[in-house]
């Protein structure tokens, strides 16, 4: 029976990933504009729409497609009558659970097996947007 419970515990040790463990697959992204109430769209890598609505709102992001390293960057596209529009860039990258955890717990399983799947390693930067907008001249 000991055996049994120790070779359990190993086996999920090594067969798992710090990220994945500590990490969610998806984050907050806090979405703001000066002005105010201004128009939004966030669109992934392949141009696809994933959320919208106007500013202040919060919208939660996947960081992962799920593939083998499949992080997602997206860009926010902030427009209002009178107004130029806006776009800007968030990017995920590796987290700290990624690249320390996994010295500490996951190993080499989730370094390259386990948290490359799941988006619980990347992170999304920034985490809150703060579009200026400019009126047009006219």
């Amino acid at each position: 029976m000991k055996k049994l419970a120790v070779l359990s515990l190993v086996s999920m040790l090594f067969l798992s990933g710090c990220a994945t463990i500590v990490g969610d697959n998806s984050q907050l992204v806090q979405v703001n504009s000066d002005p105010s109430g201004v128009d939004f769209q966030v669109k992934d890598d392949s141009g696809r729409v994933v959320a919208q609505g106007k500013t202040p709102q919060g919208v939660m992001l996947a960081k992962s497609d799920g593939s083998y390293f499949g992080k997602k960057n997206y860009q926010i596209t902030f427009s209002k009558a009178d107004f130029q529009p806006v776009t800007l860039p968030i990017k995920a990258s590796a987290n700290g659970w990624y690249i320390g955890g996994n010295i500490l717990f996951g190993g080499l399983i989730g370094w390259l097996v386990v948290d490359p799947f799941n988006g619980g390693m990347y992170s999304l930067s920034p985490k809150e947007t703060n579009a200026m907008l400019a009126p047009v001249a006219k």
